[in-house]
């Protein structure tokens, strides 16, 4: 189900302390929002739960970065980003988030974890003006290539770097 929410231009801003916390099923579906996923996402826990974790998805945010997030969490990596979710009202909220998969006792794949927190400042103005390109390229390039448009500019980029994007992302 898409998101028919239109983004507004007011932001949520994490405070220091706060950690969003939240868990789903191998196919993304919310078994667990804690109360500051919540507050920030606007929807009630019961409106939470159950829905694609995409419910907060930001039309601003590349989809190669998810791309690169699923590819990693499903080998079984951990992977580390900056993200700007949606409200349910449209306003935003940037966070660092951390998502692991998660195994059962038998070593199975149960779903995902995660973390968000609070970004720096400094993180954020780094990767917005990237993330900024990134979709730009995957509205020029349409989209049955969006996403190898977005992901070459990143690739290129760490290529530059000599990272990759956990390492980078942690760097900024």
């Amino acid at each position: 189900m898409k998101n028919q929410i239109a983004p507004t231009n007011v932001e949520r801003v994490m405070r220091e302390k706060d950690l969003i916390f939240s868990r789903t099923d191998p196919k993304g579906k919310i078994t667990y929002a804690n109360k500051i996923f919540v507050e920030f996402s606007g929807y009630t826990e019961n409106e939470l739960l159950g829905s694609q974790h995409n419910i907060v998805r930001h039309p601003d945010m590349p989809r190669a970065i998810f791309k690169l997030l699923w590819d990693k969490i499903q080998n079984q990596q951990e992977c580390i980003a900056y993200v700007k979710n949606m409200s349910k009202d449209g306003g935003y909220y940037w966070v660092y988030a951390t998502v692991t998969p998660s195994f059962d006792e038998n070593g199975n794949l149960k779903g995902y974890t995660s973390w968000r927190g609070k970004p720096k400042d400094s993180g954020r103005a780094t990767i917005e003006p990237i993330y900024a390109q990134m979709l730009a390229a995957e509205k020029q390039a349409g989209a049955a290539k969006a996403i190898e448009a977005s992901s070459k500019i990143l690739d290129d980029l760490l290529a530059g770097k000599g990272m990759s994007y956990d390492e980078f992302v942690m760097s900024i």
